[in-house]
């Protein structure tokens, strides 16, 4: 008797799960950087017309596999055309490469959520608290394993009661968070200058680095070409219109990146007077930059708790998605049942992650190709597999499997208005898009070009 498959119970616990699965760190640190860095204005409006066409076209096709095979990748590639089975497993190993150090980050978003909430808003302002804490060899594994656990606990309960739920409780609090922390910042004195900084489009800026890069952000922060949509969509009732949840998913993943923008971006500029080299911190922004900010400001104690229950909501239900994810990938083809693969992908993560915890430390002589564990890791999984799985997505959907299957998919709930859009983008720009995006991403990684 074949197994009964978990589903969202209707469309609204569909959006905001899957909405929860694209709305993660990558939103909250590595958007407003990275359009801090590439010119404000002028990277955003770039970001949206790429989210508008390359994100719709790859993130409609996910899901309508997903939801046409009820499989997860593996599954999902291997029953329409066998020969395209390896796609499914490149896919599947993303998200087992991604979760371990991504729990790892969650831990630290943790570990200064509780320093804000006893008070020490000032210590972990200091130059130090940050390197500090990362490079030490218990407590760091301690928080990483405290965030697995809550991840697993929710995908244990399995689709309708963890993770629709959690997703219904979390996401619309995220979005109340994310603008009232964005209106605070905004509304700080000197904050208009970071406004401005932000929003005005600089044409100065304006280059192929610029295009490259915001297409790469477009993979962090969809969870596209890592498997998790494909999952998702085969939990997604046929009842369900493809193209306009599709569209609102777009909505708040990019809405929350945009709000997150609106809160770093002017707070980081009133704090370093103005300074651009502190808009382009990177990661440590999010840890040792922000935290500056906070102390600076009345209330800092508080703002800064609230920011960090934002940002601690939007890693967990990012987490969910890719544990999720890993189970579904694992139950469908070995047939365990929930609660032990959860269990053992849970084994998995608190194993490899406490490696790559331990890389900032005892463990930090570990270098691959000039990287450090996490970062080998994330160089690994989002910036070589992921366009790699996604030009063979277009590929083998567009030329070999047929867009025919995804019309027919999406068409279940009425005419598919973007079908010729969608064709051309699938078969042309977005492979073309792909290969650039992969080209430059090795190509920055080895020092052949300079950003």
């Amino acid at each position: 008797m074949e197994k009964k498959r978990g589903a969202f119970s209707n469309k609204l616990g569909f959006v905001l799960a899957a909405a929860g699965s694209a709305v993660g760190l990558g939103n909250l640190w590595r958007f407003p950087y990275l359009a801090a860095k590439y010119g404000g204005g002028i990277f955003i409006l770039i970001y949206l017309i790429l989210a508008v066409t390359l994100g719709f076209t790859l993130m409609i096709t996910e899901i309508a596999l997903g939801r046409n095979t009820r499989l997860s990748a593996v599954g999902a590639f291997k029953k329409l055309d066998k020969r395209f089975g390896f796609v499914g497993y490149l896919a599947c190993a993303v998200p087992f490469i991604i979760t371990p150090y991504y729990c790892v980050i969650g831990g630290w978003v943790i570990k200064y959520l509780i320093t804000f909430i006893s008070g020490n808003v000032t210590a972990a302002a200091g130059d130090e608290y940050f390197t500090g804490f990362i490079t030490e060899p218990v407590q760091p594994v301690v928080w990483f394993a405290v965030f697995v656990l809550l991840t697993s606990l929710v995908v244990i309960i399995g689709v309708e009661k963890g993770i629709e739920k959690a997703s219904c409780i979390l996401m619309p609090i995220l979005v109340i968070l994310t603008i009232g922390i964005a209106v605070f910042c905004i509304t700080r004195p000197g904050a208009l200058e970071g406004v401005k900084y932000y929003l005005l489009p600089d044409l100065n800026h304006f280059s192929p680095t610029t295009v490259l890069a915001a297409m790469g952000q477009l993979f962090y922060s969809m969870s596209l070409a890592m498997g998790i949509m494909i999952t998702y969509g085969s939990y997604m009732k046929k009842d369900v219109s493809l193209e306009k949840s599709v569209r609102q998913i777009e909505i708040f993943d990019t809405a929350i990146a945009f709000f997150a923008g609106l809160m770093i971006v002017p707070s980081v500029f009133v704090f370093s007077g103005g300074n651009e080299e502190a808009l382009s911190k990177g990661p440590s922004l999010m840890f040792i930059t922000l935290p500056k900010v906070f102390d600076s400001m009345k209330l800092g104690g508080f703002i800064g708790a609230v920011f960090f229950i934002l940002v601690l909501f939007a890693a967990l239900t990012s987490a969910i998605s890719l544990m999720e994810t890993n189970v579904s990938i694992l139950d469908d083809k070995l047939k365990w049942g929930r609660k032990k693969t959860t269990i053992i992908v849970t084994v998995y993560v608190l194993i490899v992650g406490a490696i790559v915890s331990l890389g900032f430390g005892v463990l930090d002589f570990i270098q691959i190709i000039g990287m450090g564990l996490l970062d080998f890791f994330d160089f690994l999984s989002n910036s070589v597999l992921m366009p790699i799985v996604a030009i063979l997505t277009c590929i083998s959907i567009g030329y070999f499997i047929k867009p025919q299957v995804i019309y027919d998919e999406i068409e279940t709930n009425g005419p598919f208005k973007m079908k010729k859009f969608y064709t051309v983008m699938l078969k042309w720009i977005a492979p073309i898009c792909l290969v650039l995006i992969l080209a430059f991403a090795i190509s920055e990684a080895m020092g052949w070009i300079k950003v």
